[in-house]
Formats: structure tokens, sequence, C-alpha cells
């Protein structure tokens, strides 16, 4: 029998394929985890639990399906733009954006329902707005609501369930109150195209197309002032960019010219500004004249994306072009050169820019290809490799969109078919894929909740943003909701923890009751109050109450985290420990800023890791623990051994190592 303490000290392969559990000599088996949910692989070699999501606002209509745009005017000033059939919505600093006409509530009756009284108000039945700042009957508050029984002077509510609003047992109204509509902008777009919109920005003008539509101009003169315009090309262009059939699939802009491909009539095409004259498509011979250039091939390549870096990246359905000129220079109307480098093609998803390096997914919507210069620009000097190819199952069902998220970890964020969050860690120059996956709290239906839409933004926070759509089954009415992934650093302390998804926080004098839930009427939901784990509660009401006062809490769905590890192997007396029965009998696992954690041989067999002492009082949060913790394992002898952790309280948990001490017996 021969004993061992091997060292799982690094997770950066993160979960890989259940075909690769026979490659125990690959470096990458010794780095990869059978299972990786809700928890993300961090470059240095842990895994950490990802943090909730904070609960903006439902969008429009949540009958059909909305999709998310960024915005980005500045570091300082950016934008979600929530894009539903024929409307667009805004959200900026992570609430909903107003129109800024408010409307003064002068009385409101206790009845059923309860009338609401605003001179001259100007709404109309359907529409939704928000309420603040009501004296006395302060129930109303910090809500939307969709406005029914209009007069000219007063109106009813209902709340977005399609539920009257009963006043009679709310407090007496007093004085005060605010009414104003949530912003938004009729667009041409029905849901079946909303996914096919491409666009490209610059300051505060974005250009939007799609084969459908004729291309618009969106710009922003301020929050709540945004236009969406026809675009009128200059220089007639041959062929055309208007027009049925004529309209163009992709945009980009590149060395200072707006450049266009794929009309229905021209797949093939690219349509090129002049320099610096976005609309401008008067073609010539100057050096900034505008151009239009077809790729030949023997057969049709309608193009999928534009990628622009050092050079212009074409994604066609039959491969890999790239742009570039026949000198040491920008590109011209005499010195344009297209070359292909590779024949995977291109699905239609946009990619993803990392420095250089456009991640793209690959014809068939599983494979992602990452598209990256490797030498000399007149040789083979762009290559494709497959990044999923370690962990193939994790794209099972296809891929419909991509969102980059720079900071803090360097990871792409894909919304999968059938609702699933995928996550891959990517650092290259540390030679770092992982695969991650996150199934976000809630129920859809009798299944899991869906994301549909993922988009990101910069912030001044240290940490971008990751915005989602996400699609529930909520008291029985499907709701698609717009949250917010909170940051990965939340300040190190279990008080400033945010482990629930579609959730709310609060904070200040001691209550026990949490309010503002309405949109999880009826749901069980998890508790963090005052830094420590709440019994779970069903929301009534908007509400929930609380079996002790709280200064600071987080309220939302429940989510477990989990992470399981390949079988180890550990070698033995005569060669490999593989198909022999082993025996863990003790573990050690390294941990960084956490509280709650089980650990043992699988989900059925866990040991609950404890980190309050009696030395700490019972009445405050237990502080975050870094350093190791020792736990025994149950069972016996199983060749299936594998390392099972989990976090299912509303806490952080970061694991940095395991540190196994098994026997193997050698038949």
């Amino acid at each position: 029998m021969a004993r061992s303490a091997p060292a799982l000290s690094s997770f950066t392969a993160g979960e890989i394929s259940p075909r690769l559990e026979g490659q125990i000599t690959l470096e990458k088996y010794r780095q990869g985890l059978s299972t990786l949910t809700n928890m993300v692989s961090m470059p240095h070699g842990g895994v950490t639990r990802r943090p909730g999501t904070e609960f903006l606002g439902e969008v429009k209509n949540s009958a059909a399906k909305a999709r998310l745009i960024p915005f980005q005017f500045k570091t300082s000033d950016t934008y979600i733009l929530e894009f539903g059939p024929l409307t667009m919505r805004v959200y900026r600093n992570g609430q909903q954006v107003l129109s800024g006409t408010t409307r003064t509530i002068t009385a409101i009756t206790q009845a059923n329902p309860g009338t609401l009284t605003s001179v001259a108000h100007g709404f109309s039945n359907g529409d939704e707005i928000f309420i603040t700042g009501v004296g006395g009957m302060t129930q109303l508050n910090d809500r939307n609501y969709r406005v029914a029984n209009v007069t000219a002077n007063t109106f009813t509510l209902q709340d977005l369930f399609g539920v009257t609003i009963n006043t009679t047992a709310f407090t007496a109204f007093t004085a005060g109150g605010t009414a104003d509509n949530i912003y938004q902008i009729t667009t041409p777009y029905v849901e079946a195209d909303l996914f096919a919109l491409r666009y490209a920005q610059s300051a505060d003008t974005m250009y939007i197309v799609h084969p459908s539509y004729e291309i618009r101009i969106l710009t922003r003169t301020g929050s709540a002032a945004w236009t969406l315009a026809a675009a009128v090309i200059t220089g007639a262009p041959s062929p055309a960019l208007s027009g049925a059939n004529d309209r163009p699939s992709v945009v980009t802009f590149f060395e200072q010219r707006l450049v266009f491909g794929n009309t229905n009539n021209n797949p093939q095409s690219l349509w090129f500004s002049k320099n610096g004259a976005y609309l401008n498509f008067t073609v010539g011979t100057a050096a900034d004249d505008a151009l239009i250039y077809t790729i030949a091939s023997n057969q049709v390549n309608a193009i999928r994306y534009l990628s622009a870096t050092r050079v212009l990246t074409l994604g066609t359905s039959g491969g890999e072009y790239v742009v570039t000129a026949t000198s040491d220079g920008p590109i011209t109307p005499t010195t344009t050169l297209i070359r292909k480098y590779s024949n995977y093609g291109t699905a239609s998803v946009e990619p993803v820019q990392v420095a250089d390096v456009t991640l793209f997914l690959q014809r068939g919507n599983r494979k992602i290809r990452e598209f990256k210069y490797v030498g000399d620009i007149n040789a083979d000097a762009y290559q494709a490799p497959d990044m999923s190819i370690l962990a193939e199952h994790i794209t099972l069902g296809g891929i419909t969109q991509f969102a980059y998220q720079q900071e803090p970890d360097s990871v792409i964020w894909m919304a999968r078919t059938d609702g699933t969050l995928i996550g891959m860690t990517y650092r290259r120059e540390e030679e770092v894929v992982a695969f991650h996956k996150h199934i976000i709290g809630g129920t859809f239906s009798s299944g899991q909740a869906v994301v549909e839409s993922v988009a990101t933004l910069p912030s001044e926070t240290g940490e971008d943003e990751l915005y989602m759509i996400v699609k529930r089954t909520i008291s029985g009415v499907t709701k698609r909701y717009v949250e917010l992934m909170r940051p990965f650093n939340f300040g190190g302390i279990t008080t400033g923890a945010f482990f629930v998804d579609s959730g709310l926080s609060y904070a200040g004098t001691g209550v026990t009751t949490l309010s503002g839930l309405h949109h999880l009427e009826g749901q069980t939901v998890s508790i963090l109050a005052n830094g420590a784990s709440h019994a779970d509660k069903v929301v009534s009401n908007g509400a929930v109450s609380l079996d002790v006062s709280t200064t600071v809490a987080a309220i939302g769905y429940g989510y477990s985290s989990i992470m399981q590890t390949l079988r180890i192997e550990a070698g033995s007396a005569d060669g490999t420990s593989q198909g022999k029965p082993k025996r863990i009998h003790g573990i050690t696992v390294r941990l960084h800023e956490t509280v709650g954690a089980e650990v043992g041989s699988g989900p059925d067999k866990l040991d609950r890791i404890y980190f309050r002492d009696s030395s700490m009082p019972m009445n405050q949060a237990v502080p975050l623990f870094t350093g190791d913790k020792d736990v025994e394992f149950e069972g016996g002898f199983d060749d299936d051994d594998r390392v099972y952790a989990r976090q299912t309280q509303p806490l952080p948990m970061t694991v940095l190592a395991l540190f196994p001490r098994m026997n193997t017996f050698d038949k």
C-alpha cells in the first residue's frame, strides 16, 4: 500500500472535457477540474466564487426577447441600451434612465384601486412610470408601475405583474411625490432581428446595420436625449448601400474609415468610406477616397464579421481573411490587399477582441477560435487554433453571444443556447484558457433560469461591469430582468459580500423587515444579514421578515458554487494509481478570504468547514479566513478518487490549493 500526498495547486485549465479523463500525463489534466460551476478560474491558479447579480429592472416587454448593447461615451459616462421589439431603453450607473419630465402628485386615495391625482399628467394607459418622494403613503415609493384608468388629472396603478394596487391598508397620503416615465425611444427593429444587429460607435454616435433595415445612426446628446435616424449616404456607391437587398449586415471603423460589408445582393463586398468622412462613399484613386472591394472566391463566402485591430480581419462563412496594404502604410484605393489565411468559417455571432487577437465562433456555433498574428505577414502570418478543444462539452448546444470583461481577470462571457452563462478565463501570455459554467439563480418553467443576452462596460472602479438579461418564471409569469454582476472585490469584509442573484442590498438603521422585493414575489430567497447567513425566507407583498435586526443585508436567489477535481494521479509502488482502490483519509484546503464551505468526496459525502470559534461573539459576523483548514474524509477505498467542494451560503469562497493525503492499494 503506497502513501502519497499530491499537491493540487493550479486549476488554470478550468473545467475540461470528460473525453480527457484518461489523459493523466497531459499537463492540462493536472490543472483541470471535472466540474466548475458558479466559480471562476483565476489566472493565479485558484478558483473563486462568482459574485451574485443585482436586479436593475424589468425589460419593457417580458413576453419578448430583448438585447443589451453597450454604449461608452467616455470611461466615466457609459450606458447599457436595452433593445426590445420596436423600442430602446437606457441604463446608466446601474439605474433605468427616466424621461426627466416629472409630474407632481397632489393626492392619493386609500381605496381599491388607489387613485392618484396629478393635474394634466399626460400619461396613457400602459405607460411604465417610477414613483418616489411620496409623503405618508411611503409604500408606493421607489418602484415601477404601469398606469391604468387614465383621466385628464387622475390615474390608478398596477404592478408589473398586472395586479391592481390596493392602497386601502396603506398609510394615509400627506403631501409630495413625483411620477416620471421610464425613458424610451421608438426603433424599427422587431424581436426576431435584435440579435442580428451589428454596430460601430465613435464618440456619441453609433452606426447600426441589419440587412432588413436601412443604415441608422443612434446619437446621444444627454442621458435622456437619444435619436435614431436613417443615415444619408453620399457618393452613390455602386454597388448600392441602401434599398431592398442592398443594406449591409456588418460594420466597423478602420483607419479613420467607416466600413460596411455583406448585403444580400453583394455578400462578399466591402465598402470603405472616405478617410474621416464616414458617410461619404465617393470612390476615386486619391489616397483618402472611398473604395469598394469584393472578395474573389470560388464559392460564396458571405462576410459574417469585421474586426479591426492592427489589420482588418474578415470572418466569412467559408474562411478568414485579412485586409492590408501592399505597402507599409494605410490602405488606399490603389494599395488594398485581401488575403485568406484559414478555412474554418464563421458563425453569425459577433466576435470579441482581446488586445490584438480576435476570438470568433466557428461555423456550427460551438468551437471558439483565436485568430492571431504569428509571423511574417507575407507568409502564414495568421493562425486560428481551437480554444475550446479541451472543453468541447461546455459549448454543447451552441453559443449565441460574447462579451469581454477585461478586468479583473480577463474573462470572455458567453450566453449558451440553453441559457447557461459560460465563462472563459483568457490570459494567453500566461497560457491560461479556462472554462467555467454559471447557472443563475431562479428557474424558468421547470428548468434553470435562462441568460439571453450579455454585455460589458468598462468602469473606473477597477473592474469591468457584466450586464445580462435573465428569463425566469415568477408567480407563474415569464419575467425578463436586466441584472448586473457585482464586483469580485467586495471590500474584504463579510458585510460587503453579495452572493445572491437578482438581488438587492440594504444599508441603514436596524430593521427587521426587508422590502422592495416585488420582482421576487412568492420566491424563496437567501439572505446575508449583518455579514452572517440568515434562514431562507419567502417574499410576500414585496417583503420578508427577519429573525434578527440588521443594518446591512443582501437578499436574492441563492445558488451553489461547486468545484470537483478529476481522478487524482498520485502514483503507486508499481506505477500509476489509476484503476486501483484508493482512500483519501484527509485533506488540507488552502483558502483565501472565505467563510463557509463544504468539502468531501462527493455531493452526498461532505463535511462542513467551521470558521466560528468560541472567542467570536455570536452577534457578529465571522471574519474572512485566509489559510489552511484540515478536513477528514469519510468512506473507504474507491478508484474514483475526487475532491468535491461546495458553497451554498451567501458568502465568499476562494480555493487556492488542495493537499489530499491518501493511500493507494496495489493489486
